[in-house]
């Protein structure tokens, strides 16, 4: 979907800084606390691990969920929205709570009936096996689909509609944009596939390439260009080059996604 998740190549955010090599995992406390909470909420609200549908519920936070409280604060909103949603919480629940320990005197809502989806995961992680053969094979130049997505994927907007070439056959995976919604597994072929930075930005981008692991169903031939032209404008300034991501995009007989 798109949202304040998918800034990767929009312009304002300035300059990409590195991490320090001596980083602690950790810079606080609190931020190990909430990283233990985001994935046992995760676990609870689901039914099991299901990253993909963790990974939405931090693509529909607001502006400020997603920027304001920092990583780890994006990460317990993130694990609260996904508990409201299985009615494990009722929404305004954390923050009445909070309010009272801080000596205040609130209602709380009352706890709901619990709606967790029915999920089992066919195995561990999201790695599958599959009969069919890749579609596609290392050289093979290939476009990235170039269409909004109403529910999750993987697929970064800026890459949407550009041209790369096959680098490398990936062991198929769980598609993101159906797992995210129970709406199955539904496993696919994924490939890494490298892009000229000019092709994402234009002809004033650094002369870098950068390789993108992508489903099955995120490509089509090159040759179609009248269907799948390039999404927005080139030339615009990038706030991220060469950026590194795992892409997904539903197979081409569900072309409107996961929703």
């Amino acid at each position: 979907m798109e949202g304040i998740a998918d800034m990767g190549g929009t312009p304002g955010w300035g300059a990409v800084h590195p991490p320090r090599h001596d980083e602690p995992v950790f810079d606080e406390p609190w931020q190990g606390r909430a990283f233990a909470l985001a994935i046992l909420s995760g676990r609870v609200a689901c039914g099991g691990a299901n990253t993909d549908a963790f990974r939405h519920a931090l693509e529909r936070l607001d502006r400020a969920a997603y920027l304001d409280d920092g990583y780890f604060g994006r990460w317990l909103n993130g694990g609260e929205l996904m508990l409201t949603d299985s009615a494990i919480l009722a929404p305004g629940a954390i923050d009445a709570r909070a309010r009272n320990l801080r000596g205040e005197h609130v209602a709380e809502p009352p706890i709901p009936e619990p709606a967790v989806p029915d999920y089992t995961p066919t195995a561990e992680g999201s790695l599958r096996s599959m009969d069919t053969a890749p579609a596609f094979t290392v050289g093979r130049r290939v476009r990235a689909r170039a269409m909004s997505v109403p529910g999750h994927t993987r697929l970064p907007g800026y890459v949407r509609g550009h041209t790369g070439i096959v680098e490398a056959v990936r062991p198929a995976s769980v598609l993101p944009d159906t797992n995210a919604h129970f709406q199955g597994e539904n496993p696919q072929h994924v490939y890494s596939v490298r892009f000229a930075s000019r092709e994402l930005w234009g002809a004033d981008a650094e002369p870098l390439r950068s390789p993108l692991s992508c489903s099955r169903a995120t490509w089509r031939p090159p040759h179609d260009h009248h269907r799948w032209r390039p999404r927005g404008d080139p030339s615009r300034g990038p706030a991220h080059r060469g950026a590194r991501a795992t892409a997904h995009r539903t197979r081409p007989d569900r072309p409107e996604g996961a929703g």
